[in-house]
């Protein structure tokens, strides 16, 4: 007769993180076996120095794996020789590297294609925040940014507003209730709530954060650079992390708030070298930094490394470097509940592993996930087969309005005026804007529109609904991006996805968006209505379905022709140009319904009342648009912007 103790029971379902990888326990039957040695193992890396970062030490140990998990770590040559050896004398034996927020969507990739650039570099686990495909398709292009057949281990960061603001500030592309947001923040494979507008402060935000909370779910944050009040406020909400703070004393303040900073380095910017300038400060805070792409495009994985990246810049900056391991593993698997999965190279953990021949380069010779080799010297063992599924496809509907120039035609406020002062914004660090006021003169031909600068560097900057096929459209002016002809337009507009153009005129910013619709959805430039390069995103509008070699080709050679044809001074201008519109980053964003001002406090008309001496006054409202006086977020106005904001010291840029 069969014990009590021995009869099959059934394991009560749980919504924990990664639940749904945890073992079984067949598995660990087996498990005890081997690293009992009374079972064979499945394989063993001999000789290897392992990182034991639980003590930070360097261990002259063989790690011993049993399938999918490791069973035990044990001293060299401890049990017998098995048929299936790798043999690490010399090299080092670390866990696979975490990428605790990304946004693998402006990688410009499926997920297939992202794993095999990325997984071969030792990034085998991302927390990805699928906010742009979800502003596009909703819960359908969530779950098909959260899985893949490739070894790239993908946990949810469920975004937590779609679209992110009211339907006063933006159509949108598509909606997620909340109650749909609270279900999906509580499954197995949601890590986190997604990153959220740090003004949003009403009850839907409360209720996804509580229910987040609820579930053993931390909750990323996005911090702006707020201070005091502010930050306080968005930290009372439960924030969990920030990718923003970078000055060491920003990022000691948010420590001290319990906030694991995730040290950011996308391709708009990167915040390693400021993290670090002053590490000692941080003291034991160094156990709750981990590491962080966010927003990071395919031909930059290509050429500087992934969490790679991150390890190595840190030990240059002299973080020693088993810490500089532990954020890239251990500290990110502990802060987001996955340190019974991975994050460390202990018995039961799940066997992803890296060989690496030094610590200071931080590039794998060998990756492992779940036991297997999956890559070597840099290349996959594994190939993407993902579908691309119908749905993603086709989603570019533009209204054939917008092909024509007076589409884009902003009025002054009265008919006979020869200049008028408007509000733009400059880019800056990436995708944080400063305000400005300057004039600019009207055409000679009726209707007399205002025009550009590229004198002055003032570019008009347009939003267009791509989803419903509405005229609806917001206009602004934007500095930085240094165009002297032609336009640039894509459809990775952050945070809805529709279609944004940065042009010289309203004739080629008309040619960008006829080529985008002829394109599918993507990244185009133009000069004098040709077409002079374009990266096809046919996949949400957001990614492509093509290798991953292929869009960083194209891509490439888009920026160049950006660059040497246009006169663009950017170097990643189509990513930037997606952040334009941002409305979570004040001091301005820009919606397919308008310019809005604040952190989503409203819209106002880009065109301002002016006295005849320049003073710049904001008018009285204009329908549903709410006078704003617009000043910048900067500590001092030493920045050459403030020329035009300044009556006393502005340029007449007429």
């Amino acid at each position: 007769m069969q014990s009590s103790e021995n009869r099959p029971v059934e394991i009560h379902p749980s919504s924990a993180t990664g639940a749904h990888l945890s073992i079984t326990a067949e598995e660990l039957v087996n498990l005890r076996l081997v690293a009992r040695g009374t079972s064979k193992p499945s394989l063993i890396i001999r000789h290897g120095t392992v990182l034991a970062l639980h003590t930070g030490e360097l261990l002259e140990r063989d790690v011993v794996v049993s399938g999918r998990h490791i069973a035990a770590i044990t001293p060299w040559d401890h049990f017998p020789r098995i048929d299936n050896e790798l043999e690490a004398r010399g090299k080092f034996v670390s866990p696979s590297f975490i990428d605790t927020h990304i946004h693998v969507e402006y990688t410009k990739l499926v997920p297939g294609e992202l794993a095999r650039l990325s997984v071969p570099r030792g990034t085998t686990t991302i927390l990805a925040d699928a906010n742009c495909i979800a502003n596009v398709l909703g819960g359908r292009g969530m779950d098909f940014m959260g899985t893949t057949s490739t070894p790239l281990r993908i946990f949810r960061q469920v975004s937590h507003k779609i679209p992110m603001s009211g339907p006063e500030i933006e159509l949108g592309g598509t909606s997620v209730s909340t109650a749909e947001i609270c279900e999906r923040v509580s499954s197995t494979e949601a890590a986190t709530l997604g990153e959220s507008n740090p003004f949003s402060l009403d009850l839907a935000s409360a209720q996804k954060q509580a229910a987040a909370l609820r579930a053993g779910k931390r909750i990323t944050g996005h911090t702006a650079l707020l201070e005091n009040e502010p930050l306080w406020a968005y930290c009372a909400g439960g924030i969990g992390d920030d990718h923003n703070a970078h000055k060491p004393a920003d990022v000691l303040e948010r420590l001290r708030l319990g906030i694991m900073l995730t040290v950011m380095s996308g391709s708009m910017n990167s915040n390693i070298e400021s993290v670090f300038s002053d590490f000692a400060l941080y003291k034991d805070g160094l156990d709750y930094i981990s590491f962080c792409a966010d927003d990071k495009l395919a031909e930059d994985f290509d050429a500087t490394g992934h969490i790679d990246l991150h390890v190595r810049e840190a030990i240059r900056l002299r973080v020693p470097p088993l810490k500089a391991y532990k954020m890239a593993t251990l500290n990110a698997a502990s802060y987001y509940r996955l340190d019974h999965l991975i994050g460390s190279v202990t018995p039961a953990k799940l066997a992803d592993l890296l060989i690496l021949d030094n610590l200071e380069d931080a590039r794998p010779s060998t990756v492992i996930v779940n036991g297997t080799i999956v890559a070597q010297d840099n290349l996959p063992t594994f190939k993407n087969t993902d579908p691309v599924p119908p749905f993603t496809l086709n989603t570019i509907h533009l209204d054939p309005y917008f092909f024509s120039p007076s589409a884009y035609h902003v009025l002054p406020r009265k008919n006979d005026q020869d200049t008028a002062w408007i509000q733009g914004m400059e880019m800056f660090d990436g995708y944080f804007k400063r305000a400005f006021h300057a004039k600019l003169p009207t055409s000679p031909t009726t209707p007399r529109h205002l025009l550009c600068n590229t004198a002055k560097d003032i570019l008009k900057v347009v939003v267009i609904d791509r989803h419903h096929g509405t005229k609806s459209r917001g206009i602004s002016y934007v500095r930085s991006f240094g165009l002297k002809k032609g336009a640039i337009g894509c459809t990775t507009n952050c945070e809805n996805q529709n279609l944004v153009i940065i042009g010289t005129s309203d004739d080629e910013i008309a040619h960008v968006a006829k080529a985008i619709a002829e394109l599918g959805g993507g990244m185009v430039a133009v000069c004098e209505g040709e077409v002079l390069g374009a990266v096809r995103l046919d996949v949400a509008g957001c990614m492509s379905s093509a290798p991953w070699e292929n869009v960083r080709d194209d891509s490439i050679a888009l920026d160049k022709k950006v660059k040497e044809v246009l006169g663009g001074i950017l170097e990643h201008p189509f990513l930037i140009a997606s952040f334009v519109g941002l409305v979570a980053v004040p001091d301005l964003g820009l919606t397919e319904k308008g310019l809005v001002y604040g952190g989503g406090e409203g819209l106002m008309d880009p065109v301002l009342e002016a006295e005849e001496d320049g003073v710049v006054s904001v008018g009285e409202p204009q329908g549903t648009e709410t006078a704003a006086r617009i000043c910048c977020r900067c500590p001092s106005h030493a920045h050459d912007v403030h020329r035009f904001m300044d009556a006393s010291t502005s340029v007449n840029v007429s």
